[in-house]
Parts: C-alpha cells; structure tokens; sequence
C-alpha cells in the first residue's frame, strides 16, 4: 500500500502551513527555525498564505486552510510540508481534503500534537507515509535542540535504517519565553514495562488526537502496527485517567489484537504520570500482556523530539534490560 515519497535534498523547499494552530510570522521563534532549516539542512523555508492568520479559535477559517493545505501539495517548487504548530482542530478539514491531489503528489509531511490527526489520515487514505515530528516552531530554540535536528536529518534527509537512541538531556521549559535560562534533566533513558520482540508498520502518535479519527474513514488499521502513543498535561490531575480510558477505547478497535509492540512517549512532570503509574495503567490491560512495551521515548510534548515515519516499519527490542528502537524503512 505504501506509496514512495522522496527524501528531501539542499536545495529544496519546505513550506510551513497552519492546518491546526496560527503561524505568528515575524518573531525571533519563528526566523531562528528559518535559519536552522537553511544553516543545517540546506533547506528552503516558505510559508502558506494563510499561515500566520488568527481568528477567536486561534487559527484561520476551514476554508483557508484547506486552500494552504491544496496548495502545498499542488506546488511543484515545494518539495516537502511541515505544519507549524499545534491545536485542536486539524479534523475540522478531513471531510474537505483532496485526497486524489495528494495520492498524485507525493511529497514529505511532518507534524505532530493535534497534527496527529491529518498524519495518520492521510497515510489511511493514499498510502502515502508521513512523519510524527517536531512541529515547525520547535525549530527555534537555541539550545537543546541537536539531538532533534540529527533525527529529522536521519529521516527526511537520509535513507539507511537508525537506531533510535535516548537523548541525554531533555525539558519542558518554556523556552520560547527565554532562550537563554532553559531548564534540562538528565535522560533516565528508556524503560522496558514488557519484554520482548517485534517488528511492524508504524502507527499513531498524540493518543487523544488519534482517537478523534475512530469510527470514520480516516482511521489506520492497529493491524501488525508498532503503536506510538503520548499524551500532553492539559487534563492536568485528570491525565492518569483520561490516559487510561483513551488507551482502553484504542485497544477495544478491531485490528487491535494484532498490535506487534507499543512505544510510549515522554510525559510531562506536570501530568503528574512517572514510570510507576504507567506501569499499572499497561499492567491492567489483560490485551497487552504478551507484547513488548518500551516507555520514556524522545516524542511527545517534551523535548527533544524524534522523528518517526508513519507508514514505516520499526523493529524493537526490549530483553535483560538492553533496549533496541530501529527504523527499517522511512
């Protein structure tokens, strides 16, 4: 099923567009992230008409988006998409996608939070394979930001398999305020709740995101998937159970059964949810018994940030306390 996109080379443009949250064009956030692309990948930075307008929702009309979103695919100067940043309302556009124009233009496209929902939307409907990874304004930060800029290169850039290794230092300052005090931990590295082997296609990414594609169309098959999950802090004292009921409604799909392996993302201190509590969460699931399951993985709302093909293939490995993540095919 799955279609080939090519890897993006210097030389090339990116455009930026704003299917979920507003693109503030003009900040310092916003030219830092334009020089990164340019400095490090040899990359082009353009923005969507549209991009930078706000309205009461805190992004621009339907309408206008789906032009933008058209109109990345269309252009054949623009060789790959990045969305800007997140929100809540990506799915608001499923319905109005011209799903034959991006099936006839294959081209690179990366996003993640509330973007979850068109990554794995548009791979369900050409086959195409996407990207869960940095949204676009992450781009700016100053400090921190290597071990991301090394994965999108290995991904989007580069063609061999890699291995996903843990990042040293991780936050969840908010940077964007000031970019020169930032607040790093030291990386306890990934954590194994299940042992075990597998291989399969990678699927998912924000799980409360995810879940807003049940029921319709949209939805990727948990078929012989490798499931990425994570979840932000924004239910606040609320996040261990709306986890847990979110994970329970995944796992309760037909195709579910069939899950190779889960990868769970970082979780914010402010979830208040530490190893022990996802521990018990996975442990009552009678369905994920006989699954390897690794916890603590660079994706999510914590930075820094892999970058993971949806579509692709990962094989992972958790046995005696040694840990493998590969991507095989992006």
């Amino acid at each position: 099923m799955n279609q080939k996109t090519s890897k993006l080379k210097v030389g090339d443009v990116v455009m930026v567009i704003s299917p979920s949250g507003s693109l503030k064009k003009g900040s310092s956030v916003f030219k830092l992230a334009e020089e990164n692309f340019l400095n490090v990948f040899g990359l082009k930075i353009k923005y969507s008409k549209n991009s930078g307008k706000l309205n009461s929702y805190g992004t621009s009309s339907i309408d206008e988006r789906i032009r933008d979103f058209h109109e990345a695919f269309k252009n054949p100067q623009v060789k790959g998409i990045i969305c800007s940043t997140g929100g809540f309302n990506s799915n608001e556009l499923l319905k109005f996608i011209d799903w034959n124009l991006i099936k006839d233009n294959p081209k690179p496209f990366i996003g993640s939070s509330d973007n979850t929902v068109l990554i794995n939307a548009i791979y369900t409907k050409t086959g195409i394979k996407t990207y869960f990874g940095p949204n676009y304004y992450k781009f700016g930060m100053k400090l921190g930001l290597k071990y991301t800029l090394d994965y999108f290169q290995k991904c989007l850039l580069e063609s061999s398999a890699y291995a996903v290794l843990p990042s040293k230092k991780w936050s969840n300052d908010k940077w964007y305020k000031n970019q020169d005090e930032r607040s790093f931990y030291q990386n306890k590295g990934y954590q194994i709740i299940n042992e075990g082997e597998a291989r399969g296609t990678i699927i998912g990414g924000n799980l409360c995101s995810l879940n807003l594609l049940q029921g319709t169309e949209f939805m990727p098959s948990l078929r012989s998937s490798i499931l990425l999950i994570e979840d932000d802090d924004l239910a606040g004292d609320n996040t261990f159970g709306e986890f847990n009921r979110n994970l329970q409604s995944l796992l309760s799909l037909p195709g579910a059964e069939s899950i190779k392996g889960i990868v769970v993302g970082r979780f914010q201190p402010s979830s208040g949810i530490d190893l022990k509590k996802i521990k018990y969460i996975i442990n009552t699931k009678q369905e994920l018994k006989n699954i390897p399951i690794i916890v603590n993985a660079d994706f999510g709302h914590t930075d820094p940030m892999a970058v993971f093909p949806i579509g692709g293939i990962l094989e992972m490995s958790a046995k005696n306390g040694v840990i493998d993540i590969k991507i095989i095919n992006h």
